[in-house]
C-alpha cells in the first residue's frame, strides 16, 4: 500500500529525529558538541552516499518543499533564541578586550577570505563577484556563540578568565558577523525593491525603541498574573506573532528571515518576563532542539554532495581549511597579545574563537538560498564548519589541562590582589 504524502513526511521526521539523536547521542560520548553528530546525519542522509539512492527513498519529492518550510522555521526559532539570549552583561569589564580580539579575529579572516574568493571565482564562477567576495569573507570570520558556550561548559571553562573573555568575543564576532552577512544579502539583490534595504535600520530602532518598551509595560502589567496554561498559551501566541511578523519584515526589505528573527530576540525585554524565561521558553526550546533543528540539518545535508571530489576539490578544501583556521587562529591571537593575554591563555582563546558549528552552517545555507555559493563550493565549506568545530574539542585538553584549569579557577575565587588581564 503506497503511502499518503503526509504519511511519507511522518516518516521522514521520525527517520530524521532518530539519526539525530543517535548520532548526538554518539557525538557526546567521543565529547563533541551533539550538533557535530546532526550536521554528520544530515550529511549521510544526502547524496554524497550511494548516489543519493538514499535521499530519494527517504525523502521524495514531494515532502521536499514541507522539509524546507520547517528547516526555515527552525532556523528563526534558534537565531530569535540566539538574539534573546545574548548577554551584555559578558562585556562588563573586558569589554575592550572582547571588542579588540573580536575585531582582529575577523578583519584577517575576513581579508584572507576575500583574497581566495577571487582565485575560487576560477572554478566557481558567479554573476556577482562583489558578493561572493564579501559572502566568503564573511564566512571566514564566524564565530558559533551558542555551540562556543556548551564547549566552554562540558570542558568546565565557562567560569574561568578565559572563558568568560571567549564568550565576550564570541558575542561581539556574532553582533558583526550576522551585520556583515546582511550586508551581503542585501547586495545580492534580494527580493523586493532595492529601496527596501533602507528601511532596516529605522526598523531597528522601532523595534529597540518602540516595541521593546511595549513589550516591557505587557510583560510588567502580566507579572503578578497567577500562571495558568490560558495566559501561557496567550503569551505563546503573541511570541510567535511577533517573530513572524518580523521574519516577514526583514524579509520584505530584501534579507533573510533570519535577521527579524534575531532582532525580535534582541529587543525582547530581559527585566518582567520571568513566566515566558520559565515556562514557555523551555517548550520552544525542546521543539526547536528535537524537530526543527534536525530538519534543517537533513535540509543543509541534501545539498551537501562529497562523492564526486576530485584532487581540485581536495586542493580547495585545503586552502579552505588554511584560511578559515588559521586566519582566524593567527587573529585572534595576537590581539588578545596586543592586550596582555598569556601566551597559553591567547592561544586557548584562539581555538575556542575557531568555532563554527551551526551558525556556520547558516550563513552557508543562507549563501545558497541567494545564489551567492555554489552546491560544490558550499559542500566543501560545511565540511571545513564541521573540522572547524571538532577541533577545540580535540586540541583544548592537550593545550589547556584539567590542572591548568583548576589553577585558573582557584586564582579567579580568591581574593584578588591586583586587577590584572587573564
Amino acid at each position: 500500500m503506497e503511502l499518503s504524502t503526509l504519511g511519507r513526511l511522518l516518516l521522514a521526521l521520525v527517520v530524521i529525529v532518530t539519526v539525530a539523536r543517535l548520532l548526538g547521542a554518539l557525538a557526546r560520548r567521543l565529547q563533541q558538541p551533539p550538533v557535530i553528530g546532526e550536521i554528520i546525519g544530515g550529511i549521510l542522509l544526502g547524496p554524497t552516499l550511494f548516489s543519493g539512492d538514499i535521499t530519494a527513498a527517504l525523502f521524495p519529492s514531494d515532502v521536499r518543499p514541507s522539509l524546507t518550510d520547517l528547516a526555515n522555521i527552525g532556523v528563526c526559532v534558534f537565531m530569535f533564541l540566539v538574539g534573546l539570549e545574548f548577554n551584555r552583561d559578558l562585556l562588563r569589564g573586558q569589554g575592550r578586550i572582547a571588542a579588540s580580539v573580536s575585531l582582529s579575529a575577523i578583519v584577517l579572516p575576513f581579508s584572507l577570505g576575500a583574497l581566495l574568493a577571487l582565485y575560487l571565482t576560477g572554478n566557481h564562477p558567479t554573476d556577482d563577484k562583489l558578493a561572493f567576495v564579501l559572502f566568503l569573507g564573511t564566512a571566514m570570520s564566524v564565530t558559533a556563540f551558542p555551540v562556543l558556550a556548551r564547549i566552554l561548559t562540558d570542558k568546565g571553562l565557562i567560569s574561568t578568565p578565559i572563558g568568560g573573555l571567549a564568550l565576550a568575543s564570541a558575542a561581539v564576532d556574532d553582533v558583526l558577523a550576522w551585520s556583515m552577512l546582511a550586508a551581503v544579502a542585501a547586495l545580492a539583490g534580494a527580493a523586493g525593491a532595492p529601496w527596501h534595504v533602507a528601511l532596516v535600520l529605522p526598523y531597528a530602532a522601532l523595534l529597540l525603541w518602540g516595541v521593546r518598551p511595549l513589550l516591557a509595560r505587557l510583560a510588567a502589567r502580566g507579572k503578578g498574573e497567577r500562571a495558568n496554561w490560558a495566559v501561557d498559551a496567550a503569551v505563546l501566541a503573541a511570541l510567535v506573532g511577533g517573530l513572524y511578523l518580523s521574519a516577514r519584515a526583514t524579509e520584505w526589505m530584501g534579507l533573510h528571515l533570519i535577521f527579524g528573527a534575531f532582532l525580535f530576540g534582541i529587543v525582547l525585554p530581559r527585566e518582567g518576563s520571568v513566566r515566558l524565561r520559565s515556562r514557555v521558553l523551555p517548550w520552544v526550546e525542546r521543539v526547536s532542539s528535537l524537530l526543527l533543528l534536525p530538519v534543517f540539518f537533513m535540509v543543509a545535508g541534501l545539498k551537501v554532495d562529497l562523492s564526486k571530489m576530485d584532487a581540485t576539490a581536495l586542493g580547495e578544501l585545503g586552502l579552505i581549511l588554511l584560511v578559515a583556521i588559521g586566519g582566524k587562529f593567527t587573529g585572534a591571537f595576537f590581539g588578545a597579545r596586543i592586550n596582555g593575554v598569556q601566551p597559553r591563555h591567547s592561544v586557548v582563546l584562539a581555538l575556542l574563537i575557531n568555532t563554527r558549528g551551526l551558525t556556520e552552517l547558516i550563513v552557508l545555507t543562507v549563501g545558497l538560498q541567494i545564489g551567492v555559493l555554489d552546491q560544490p563550493l558550499y559542500s566543501l565549506m560545511v565540511v571545513m564548519a564541521l573540522v572547524t568545530t571538532a577541533m577545540a574539542g580535540v586540541v583544548l585538553p592537550f593545550v589547556y589541562p584539567a590542572e591548568r584549569v583548576r589553577q585558573d579557577l582557584a586564582a579567579r575565587e580568591s581574593p584578588p590582589t591586583a586587577r590584572r588581564v587573564p
